[in-house]
């Protein structure tokens, strides 16, 4: 299929004047997980994030370190494998005309990705969607969630935002980030796999009034709830003819993710001002009721996780899979009737397996899993209401020296970063040092961040905060990130230890709290290597993870829970 598809590619390329064409990860919404997947089509890659330039001889793959070895396996005999880094003022190949979708990229990305020693032509239609099978939309409704839910009322939120035009002296904003529109209008929907987000757009103006660019049968009930007037939903086809109805001077567009395509509309009517869409921050600093209900979603998820943890440690006896042990703790998440659907495909790898950063099982390619094996287990769920994100490393024989030495190394960085002084450590690249320092004294390191935010009940990666080498947004209480240093030795083990951690404030002090209730393999720990206040640490975590999930397990459960105490 793949072949296939990038031999139709290339036949039009003489037809439309080009050299190459590049396919990106993204849909038009800049979706992270899509159910139109481009980039897998024409590459048979399932990371979640890379670009595919096909040429008229050769094809490149550009993916970041998280998907090296994977890319390699899924797509290397088709794609040369190169660095995402690489992209950026891409010198691979010069002077030549690529095509682009002007739905798919920013005017941005263009000019930092190709326009140093390439150029671009735009293609107004889809030269891969034109060949794969295309099923008909299956429209589902928009909803509303109570403020009960989400703790503030959709108009306080607009008063915020419609602060920001004024400051910046603009008629318009337009909102082409479907999760930041979720946000700020406190709506939900079924448009993508493994979030609620509804696809939509959002235009808000000066005086008070809100457009929603989306499909109008999907927002039958929000209409009914009044918070869209029926003639102020716009049907994206007519967008551009809407856009010459209004009057006005400047519009402020998202620098991450207005396309080309929108931005070349909008640019037809108003000045451009380009910012990045203040809702980012907005909605990364949770309120209290979302954290209550990010503190409850995570105890319906730490009980499917420490139920499975225990079963495939201590009661499964029989040879599985990798796909059948995810299938098992998937099981044990849909007992909870606030449970949803994935908040990402599960990575249950294995041996070598687990050394795939982000390793995707599935039942016609999967590991049976060793006794021998580490075996990296990275899942989550969306819950009513509330986003989880966990991974946990697991063996089932006594481990070697080398592999307790290192993962205990991987164990003493994430407890450095959630007891962070965040009045010292206050951002994501201060704090990424933390994690990799105890891996570095013994020149080892991982390639991937240290850790992302997440949405509630919304995307399971949000920014703009993470734990990273490149990221300097302060930490801000409320906000929610993924604590997961890793090692990974390429075709023998690989371990991850994550738990997602919000910051608190009590008397105007912050620090990180952890939301993740589940027990980390006691097995794999070289308990000599810990310091008193890292031992301490595991003793109360552990003693909060059976406070919290004690009630909930059988009794052979709670005594192989209590054991870790």
């Amino acid at each position: 299929m793949t072949k296939k598809i990038i031999g139709h590619i290339r036949n039009q390329f003489k037809k439309l004047d080009i050299d190459g064409y590049v396919v990106p990860k993204n849909d038009e919404f800049f979706s992270e997980y899509s159910k139109k997947d481009r980039l897998k089509i024409v590459s048979n890659f399932s990371g979640s994030a890379g670009y595919a330039i096909i040429l008229k001889n050769k094809n490149y793959l550009f993916v970041d370190g998280r998907y090296n070895i994977q890319a390699k396996i899924e797509s290397g005999d088709k794609f040369k494998i190169v660095s995402h880094q690489k992209i950026i003022n891409c010198k691979l190949f010069k002077n030549l005309k690529l095509g682009i979708n002007p739905k798919l990229f920013t005017s941005n990305q263009i000019k930092k990705f190709f326009l140093r020693y390439n150029r671009v032509k735009y293609i107004n239609f889809d030269l891969i969607e034109k060949k794969s099978n295309k099923q008909s939309e299956n429209i589902k409704q928009f909803y509303s969630l109570e403020d009960e839910i989400v703790g503030e009322n959709y108009k306080i939120k607009i008063s915020k935002v419609r602060n920001f035009l004024k400051k910046n002296k603009s008629n318009f904003l337009f909102i082409s980030a479907p999760d930041n529109v979720a946000w700020l209008l406190n709506i939900r929907g079924y448009d993508n796999p493994n979030s609620p987000v509804p696809n939509c757009n959002l235009l808000l103006d000066d005086k008070k009034n809100i457009y929603l660019v989306a499909n109008k049968n999907k927002a039958k009930k929000i209409l009914k709830d009044g918070k869209i007037k029926s003639n102020f939903i716009i049907e994206p086809k007519k967008f551009d003819k809407f856009i010459d109805t209004l009057k006005g001077k400047n519009i402020i567009i998202d620098t991450l993710t207005c396309s080309i395509f929108n931005e070349t509309i909008l640019s037809k009517k108003f000045r451009i001002l380009k910012k990045k869409d203040p809702i980012y921050l907005l909605k990364a600093i949770k309120n209290k009721t979302e954290i209550k209900n990010m503190i409850n979603a995570h105890i319906h998820d730490g009980v499917a996780l420490t139920k499975f943890l225990y079963w495939i440690k201590e009661v499964n006896k029989k040879k599985i899979t990798e796909f059948e042990a995810q299938e098992k703790l998937e099981s044990f998440r849909k007992k909870n009737s606030n449970y949803l659907y994935p908040s990402f495909n599960t990575i249950m790898g294995s041996g070598k397996n687990a050394a795939i950063v982000h390793y995707r099982a599935t039942k016609d390619n999967t590991k049976i899993i060793e006794d021998k094996d580490i075996l990296l287990c990275d899942s989550g769920g969306q819950y009513r209401y509330g986003t989880t994100d966990v991974t946990r490393t697991i063996c089932f024989n006594k481990p070697n020296k080398n592999i307790k030495d290192i993962f205990t190394k991987v164990l003493k960085g994430h407890i450095a970063v959630v007891s962070s002084n965040l009045s010292k450590y206050n951002t994501g690249n201060s704090i990424d040092k933390r994690a990799r320092k105890f891996l570095k004294k013994v020149n080892l390191d991982y390639s991937h961040g240290t850790g992302h935010g997440v949405g509630f009940f919304l995307n399971v990666h949000e920014g703009p905060q993470s734990i990273s080498k490149f990221n300097n947004i302060k930490f801000s209480e409320g906000m929610i990130v993924s604590n997961e240093p890793g090692y990974y030795k390429k075709g023998q083990f690989g371990f991850r230890i994550e738990n997602l951690i919000y910051v608190k404030k009590i008397k105007n002090k912050l620090f990180f709290e952890n939301l993740t209730l589940a027990p980390i393999d006691k097995d794999l720990i070289d308990f000599k290597q810990l310091s008193k206040s890292e031992k301490n640490y595991l003793f109360k975590y552990n003693i909060n993870v059976c406070d919290k999930l004690f009630k909930f397990l059988n009794k052979n459960e709670k005594k192989w829970l209590a054991s870790f105490i």
